[in-house]
């Protein structure tokens, strides 16, 4: 296309997000194109020159415009691809000394991966340009002249110019981003499903509770004052294309210009723009200064639970947010009060609003106790998303049947849960204060339809979900856990961020000890005369298996004097309180580096003489048979089962229980004890083993007051040599 043909009529395909098509559809048709057809993430149209620079100025929801030179039928071959590329008459789109890039999409039997499918349309253009005197063309990835678009599916392939350049949805003002920002593009179209352009011709306000990095709040300004969201984009695909007309783009950015001006002047509507966050406010603002609306946005700083109408608000108008979806299963904790607050704040101090709640997570737009009255479906990257339309009740008006008045009224089964909570600790405090313990279970699966296992750490609560059985509706599930996760912050009395969450399934082998996150957030808790370093968030397990507490207090009582082996040590925690009972010296071992790390800072910790106190690195099998001290007290707490790749074979413990009693038993003083534990809830003793050592159990004595309710969360023994006769 050549400068004397920009008013013909020409192909075209503009990208978009998926789910947004119908609205593309209607922002071209009004922008002057002729639609032809509507598809997956796409919409195919006829227009002009001018009427695709301005698609490519004015449109908030594209993000691709592709002038189609050639569709081909039956390319399955490299040979096919090359010829049909070769075909055009790529010296009028491709001007001298240009540098290209070709963004291949598709595949066949024959052409499986993306860049070769590129590599073989970009030999077909150098040939076609070197048939006719041109010289090769440089190929730049990065940042090339001119991008030509390739798309191959089912035998059938589009070629063409990339008039967009980098996508449209980067508007250029976004330096700035916080966590997990929207597209551009996205935001835009989550506006117009709101109906924002019709609000804000009317001069209605708009309020983000969480903005973040601001994009929605800035989105909406750009409509509100009529700015076409590509006028700061430093640069588009048609600057390098031979076809492009500077004259026709240089009067329709001037028109742009010039309406952009007179919209920021005209603008009725009052933004604002709030977070928590000032990092994410400073960013927030410095986009807006960048999108060229500074003035229209008010940023404040703010909690969602003290969220209230400005000052001078005269009329009602729409909240929209997008707040966090606890895309990870930890976050969930902190997400439910949010949501919860949002609801209640918007009952209360925005009665006769409208709410537009965008969240990935359907069970955390229940909790905010409004009803839908229409449900959009968006993708956001990967996730399924929906767009909740709501109205605000009148402050007279009696809530919506089945409306749940979160943050006054609880559910049946959250007050259920909450008055479980309560009779549990009352139950414990006397223990508690005479104990002096911080570190307890709380609830443990008490009512079947909430299977968590609640453990308080000092300010902090771990919570753990076991996996529900088959026969429990998941959607049932999901709502019960956040009734729990709702009321712990109160009844426990921690902040929401405090609580930490996790998924529970039965585990094989170490699957316990491996790592979940990086934070590296650990803190100090106390446990009798120890100092003990815990991690909340990490791993699956604390570092504290709370249930043993009893057994670690026996080793301190039993240790005085003694010579102390912890086998399979974990993070040392026996260790320490051996040694903080008198042991004269100890030998740790255990396979991970990780917890053996932990064991050494736990010990260290507690001033703690590593030169007295050893931390080994060996497979405890393997240690035991070529090991040659002995020891006057022996702690041998094995996994279950164990596939470690850093061992030989595996470990079973009923299995192998026999085989590491002897082992250990050969390590044992005379008139020493073993102290043999495991959590196998069916652990049975070889009979063997109970005719060659005396044995003792103890298990109904190794559990303290919060741990009651199930007695058979470990076994544990002692052993020790018979007396010769």
């Amino acid at each position: 296309m050549t400068v004397s043909q920009s008013a013909k009529m020409a192909s075209f395909f503009v990208t978009c997000p998926k789910g947004v098509e119908t609205l593309l559809a209607e922002e071209i048709a009004a922008l002057g194109g002729e639609i032809v057809k509507t598809t997956v993430a796409g919409v195919h149209l006829n227009a002009s020159l001018d009427v695709a620079y301005r698609v490519c100025l004015w449109s908030r929801l594209a993000n691709r415009v592709i002038l189609r030179l050639v569709q081909e039928e039956g390319v399955e071959a490299p040979q096919d691809l090359h010829g049909a590329a070769r075909k055009i008459d790529w010296a009028s789109h491709v001007m001298p000394g240009v540098s290209l890039a070709v963004d291949f999409h598709g595949q066949s039997a024959q052409i499986r991966h993306t860049r070769f499918g590129a590599q073989t349309v970009k030999d077909g253009i150098v040939d076609a340009l070197q048939a006719v005197g041109r010289e090769r063309p440089n190929v730049d990835l990065r940042q090339p002249d001119l991008r030509i678009y390739a798309h191959l599916h089912r035998g059938r392939l589009t070629l063409g110019i990339d008039l967009s350049g980098d996508s449209l949805h980067q508007r250029g003002y976004r330096k700035e981003q916080g966590h997990a920002p929207l597209k551009e593009n996205l935001a835009a179209a989550l506006l117009l499903r709101a109906g924002w352009p019709e609000r804000a011709r009317r001069g209605e306000p708009l309020i983000d509770p969480l903005c973040g990095s601001g994009t929605l709040v800035i989105e909406a300004a750009l409509m509100a004052a009529d700015m076409a969201p590509g006028l700061h984009r430093e640069r588009y695909g048609f600057q390098g294309w031979a076809g492009h007309d500077q004259a026709v783009w240089r009067e329709l950015k001037r028109e742009a210009e010039a309406r952009a001006s007179l919209g920021r002047r005209r603008i009725k509507s009052r933004l604002y723009g709030l977070d928590i966050s000032p990092q994410a406010l400073s960013a927030a603002k410095a986009n807006a200064m960048r999108a060229g609306i500074p003035a229209l946005i008010d940023f404040q700083g703010g909690a969602v639970a003290e969220l209230k109408q400005p000052t001078g608000i005269e009329r009602p108008g729409l909240i929209m947010t997008n707040p966090p979806y606890g895309e990870r299963i930890g976050e969930l904790p902190e997400l439910v009060p949010l949501y919860a607050a949002l609801g209640e704040r918007a009952r209360t101090a925005f009665p006769g609003w409208s709410v537009a709640l965008f969240t990935a997570n359907p069970d955390l737009g229940h909790r905010t106790g409004l009803r839908a009255e229409k449900q959009y479906a968006f993708k956001n990257g990967p996730l399924d998303c929906k767009l909740l339309l709501i109205s605000v009740p009148e402050a007279s008006a009696q809530p919506a049947e089945g409306l749940q008045e979160t943050g006054s009224k609880r559910s049946e089964g959250a007050q259920m849960f909450a008055n479980r909570l309560e009779k549990n600790r009352k139950r414990l405090r006397k223990w508690l204060k005479q104990s002096g313990e911080t570190c307890y279970r709380v609830y443990d699966a008490d009512m079947p339809e909430y299977a968590l296992a609640v453990d308080v750490y000092g300010d902090r609560v771990h919570v753990q979900e076991y996996a529900p059985p088959r026969s429990i509706n998941p959607a049932q599930a999901q709502r019960r856990l956040m009734d729990a996760l709702e009321v712990l912050p109160g009844v426990l009395g921690v902040r929401p961020e405090l609580v930490y969450f996790k998924q529970r399934e039965r585990q094989a082998g170490k699957a316990q000890y491996e790592k979940r996150d990086s934070s590296g957030e650990r803190f100090q808790v106390r446990e009798g005369k120890a100092l003990l370093w815990v991690n909340l968030q990490d791993y699956l397990d604390t570092g504290l298996f709370l249930d043993h507490r009893p057994v670690r207090r026996l080793l301190g009582q039993m240790a005085e004097g003694k010579r102390f082996l912890n086998l399979f040590c974990y993070t040392g925690t026996a260790t320490v309180q051996a040694a903080l009972g008198g042991a004269s010296d100890s030998v740790s071992v255990d396979l991970s580096n990780t917890y053996l790390e932990w064991a050494r800072d736990n010990l260290s910790l507690n001033r703690l003489d590593p030169s007295r106190h050893r931390v080994i690195r060996d497979d405890c099998l393997r240690w035991l048979e070529t090991a040659g001290s002995e020891f006057d007290l022996i702690f041998l707490d094995p996994p279950t089962f164990s596939n470690s790749k850093r061992m030989e074979g595996t470990l079973d413990i009923q299995r192998d229980h026999a085989r590491l009693v002897n082992l250990a038993m050969a390590r044992l003083a005379p008139g020493g004890t073993l102290v043999f534990s495991n959590n196998q809830r069916r652990f049975q003793l070889d009979e063997a083993l109970i005719q060659r050592y005396a044995m003792e159990d103890i298990t109904s004595r190794t559990f303290d007051p919060d741990f009651q309710r199930r007695l058979n969360l470990h076994h544990c023994f002692l052993i020790r040599h018979r007396e010769s006769t």
